[in-house]
């Protein structure tokens, strides 16, 4: 299956609050999108990695993903080597997507500065002829995505372009909310950590909010990037 997108986080979750909103804003424009979870979030605080499996199913059918795998790296302790860039361009080459959106290229959690430059790593070396893949026992065919995109995190990193997710944001908190395990809930028992206060899940309403007041709209996502952004004109711009 050949899709337009497919979108990296190091935890189930990472997607849905980088780059959530701007991924059912283009599944509603008719393009083809897939997530690709690094870990199963087995470290966290809360929770456990069958239950952060199920509640990531949840959030990409509130979504509208075409798929969506688990590539099961050690959570904390994966590393950007052979075998793991290997695993990555297996799945570049097997989707073939246009453009990567993967984690922000520094962050307060070790995984998502390590994963975005091993994903970043591996859609160049996936365009290498004389990498072998194989799946099923098939040679697979080398494939570089023309664009590669990094979400903003936690840290309040400057963004190179947003995008206008207005119309999107409910269902982003939707699937952000079917994380049940993981973030505000005030009946549960659980220890208490950076991500489960009413604030943060508050936080990411408000920067969107205040992403979009900076472009003229309600609410946007920010992405940086890998090289220059070009447009055809000026016209191009909202």
């Amino acid at each position: 299956m050949k899709l337009d997108i497919l979108a990296f986080g190091a935890h189930p979750d990472d997607v849905e609050l980088g780059c959530g909103a701007t991924i059912a804003k283009e599944i509603a424009n008719g393009k083809k999108v897939g997530i690709i979870d690094l870990t199963r979030g087995e470290l966290g605080t809360r929770g456990s990695a069958e239950i952060r499996d199920a509640e990531a199913s949840n959030a990409g059918k509130i979504l509208g993903v075409s798929v969506r795998e688990n590539l099961a790296f050690a959570d904390g302790f994966f590393v950007n080597d052979k075998e793991h860039q290997l695993a990555i361009i297996k799945m570049v080459r097997k989707y073939q997507p246009d453009v990567v959106l993967c984690n922000a290229i520094d962050d307060r959690h070790i995984d998502h500065g390590k994963g975005s430059q091993l994903v970043s790593d591996a859609c160049f070396l996936s365009g290498l002829l004389k990498i072998e893949t194989k799946i099923d026992d098939k040679v697979q065919e080398k494939w570089r995505p023309k664009q590669v995109y990094h979400y903003i995190q936690w840290k309040n990193i400057t963004p190179d372009f947003v995008v206008d997710v207005s119309d999107y944001i409910e269902t982003k908190t939707d699937a952000i909310l079917a994380y049940t395990s993981q973030f505000y809930d005030p009946k549960s028992n659980e220890p208490e950590t950076p991500i489960t206060s009413k604030n943060f899940i508050d936080s990411v309403n408000y920067r969107a909010r205040d992403l979009g007041r900076l472009i003229g709209v309600d609410y946007a996502e920010g992405f940086t990037v890998e090289r220059f952004v070009g447009v055809d004109s000026l016209s191009d711009l909202i």
